[in-house]
């Protein structure tokens, strides 16, 4: 891996190794261009934003770097703000926004709690760059 990949952030999508897994499918395969996460996680993290531009390291579900995503939008919105054309642009289930609702109320449940007025930090991204097993641009 170069030595500007290693600098990156590195994360995986999902609460588990199987959501992670799935979500880097949707991102591989060009269906999901967009997450979101609660503003309350960025500011326990530190409070740095991602803003356009900044790239991170997509991992797999074993932890494996599979590809490099840049941002090209951030937004705050609250949950109950989040619009079908956000929704769609996350890329999962049938990709309407009462699904996204319905999975990403638990989601946050599951990881902290919900409120429909919680704070989320809605970013579009698009993929830069594939890596292979090894971690090297495929």
């Amino acid at each position: 891996m170069s030595e500007e990949l290693h600098e990156l952030e590195r994360f995986a999508f999902g609460d588990s190794a199987k959501m992670a897994d799935a979500l880097l499918g949707l991102v591989l395969s060009g269906a999901k261009t967009a997450t979101s996460g609660t503003l309350r996680e960025y500011e326990k993290e530190g409070g740095r934003l991602p803003r356009p531009g900044n790239r991170s390291i997509v991992l797999d579900g074993t932890g494996t770097p599979a590809c490099v995503i840049e941002i090209v939008d951030v937004t705050l919105r609250r949950f109950d703000e989040v619009d079908s054309a956000f929704a769609h642009d996350e890329g999962e289930g049938d990709r309407s926004l009462s699904y996204w609702r319905s999975v990403h109320e638990e989601f946050f449940r599951r990881n902290g709690g919900f409120a429909p007025d919680m704070m989320l930090v809605c970013e579009k991204f698009r993929v830069v760059e594939c890596l292979n097993a090894e971690g090297v641009s495929a």
